[in-house]
């Protein structure tokens, strides 16, 4: 499994906007991705700074999501966000969350 760190700067005033625009426009997007598992997504409304993990099945179906469905999530976030967000790309080695072994897949 693989996650998109997504780190972003805030407008002013503009984390509840953020949370509605991901509840209803981003994740119903996310949802039709192919290999896309979860989203999570953190705010601090006292430093204007957000971060967001999306959780995917592959390294390519998140690169593959980076290159096709991004850029419109990008146009979503043109109000909220100041500048562009910074993308990284991980591996995940271990989360209680998604019931991980140490070796990287999935219990049943």
């Amino acid at each position: 499994m693989f996650t998109r760190h997504v780190t972003m700067k805030l407008k002013a005033n503009s984390a509840a906007e953020l949370t509605r625009l991901i509840e209803n426009e981003i994740i119903p997007l996310l949802r039709k991705q192919k290999g896309f598992l979860d989203e999570i997504t953190f705010v601090a409304p006292e430093r204007s700074e957000a971060v967001a993990n999306s959780f995917w099945d592959t390294k390519e179906d998140a690169e593959a999501y980076n290159r096709t469905g991004y850029p419109e999530v990008l146009k979503t976030l043109s109000d909220v966000v100041e500048g562009t967000p910074t993308v990284e790309i991980f591996e995940v080695a271990t989360s209680t969350f998604h019931k991980l072994t140490a070796q990287g897949a999935a219990l049943p």
